[in-house]
């Protein structure tokens, strides 16, 4: 892996390019990570205008954006599904991530930023990149997506592409000094030590020892929050004899664990907490499948946002376990280190 380099090497190259971005464009939720903010959006949007018009002063809650032709309503919409093997290099992807961007006040901005991919979408099993769906993605936030309502792009000019959890891997490592500059925690990055990111769509585990990637107890798994979001629809809909397609009503009442029907308001916190003990099981069967009992590793570190919406049911998971702070930003603020401090070139990781 690459060394750290100097301060004054990523200052420079932001001073006479563009900002540093980290963005972690996940299936339910794009996080963008930037010295000073984090910033969190729904991975929410389909084809088409959104045909709403806004009252004064009204709170806009959907964004339209055009690009490659096509127009997209981002936002509290009735969302396409964004857990199939080709979202992350598709238009409905970089217009999410442009909204993103816009949501983080880079109106009008030259973006150099770093994204992520599961593991095994980024490795083969040899552990041989995958270099054409590495650079498919990587292309795919180079084209242009324009905002429609006057605001100015935020354009992406440059992109490199790493392993998710191996970014979350870099959170953990890299130390900012407070001046700009970084070092290495030793103990950490030597020592062994494996990421569990739980995402929307995907659960990743990555083992780095020695700032090496043990590809054999590393991969991804296509199980994530969705799931039990998607598990927990179906309950809803049993239970009051409907349908639900506003997705952003369903997301938020698996977070609160109570929806309104008909006007009323109902507890379904118990529909919540079954969903998600039965996809704890199924990613904690998938977890001791890849580790073990953990016995040889220094830490389990638990990342993604997964690992905040599960926390009170997978904090037993191995004695040795860590959740990292602010779990759902790991990987983009691994992004924006690995791009700060560890690459001073357009190369991604090897």
């Amino acid at each position: 892996m690459p060394d750290l380099i100097t301060a004054t090497s990523a200052e420079e190259l932001e001073q006479e390019t563009a900002l540093l971005v980290g963005i972690d464009d996940g299936y339910a939720c794009t996080k963008v990570a930037l010295d000073d903010r984090l910033i969190s959006v729904p991975s929410s949007g389909r084809i088409g205008y959104a045909k709403v018009s806004w009252l004064p002063k009204a709170q806009q809650l959907i964004f339209e954006y055009q690009t490659g032709g096509t127009v997209y309503s981002i936002g509290e919409v009735d969302a396409e599904s964004t857990r199939y093997d080709g979202y992350a290099a598709s238009a409905l992807n970089r217009a999410i991530v442009q909204h993103a961007l816009q949501c983080a006040d880079l109106e009008g901005k030259n973006i150099i930023a770093v994204s992520g991919m599961p593991v095994s979408a980024f490795y083969g099993k040899s552990g041989a990149r995958r270099v054409g769906d590495i650079e498919g993605k990587r292309e795919n936030l180079l084209v242009p997506v324009t905002p429609l309502g006057g605001a100015s792009s935020a354009d992406v000019v440059e992109h490199q592409v790493i392993p998710e959890a191996l970014a979350a891997w870099y959170d953990h490592v890299v130390l900012p000094d407070g001046d700009g500059g970084a070092s290495l925690d030793y103990l950490h990055a030597v020592a062994p030590i494996a990421v569990v990111d739980i995402g929307g769509r995907t659960i990743d585990t990555v083992v780095v020892r020695d700032r090496g990637i043990i590809h054999a107890s590393s991969g991804s798994y296509t199980l994530g929050i969705l799931d039990a979001i998607e598990s927990f629809t179906d309950a809803i809909e049993e239970r009051f004899d409907v349908s639900l397609p506003d997705r952003s009503m369903v997301a938020h009442a698996f977070e609160t664990g109570s929806i309104p029907i008909y006007g009323r308001m109902y507890d379904v916190s118990n529909e919540v907490d079954r969903a998600k003990r039965e996809l704890t099981e199924r990613l904690h069967a998938h977890v001791r499948r890849q580790l073990g009992s953990g016995a040889e590793l220094h830490q389990v570190l638990m990342v993604g946002g997964g690992a905040l919406a599960l926390r009170d049911h997978i904090d037993r998971w191995f004695p040795n376990q860590v959740t990292a702070k602010q779990p759902a930003f790991a990987n983009a603020r691994g992004m924006l280190k690995y791009l700060r401090y560890v690459c001073n070139d357009a190369e991604s990781t090897k």
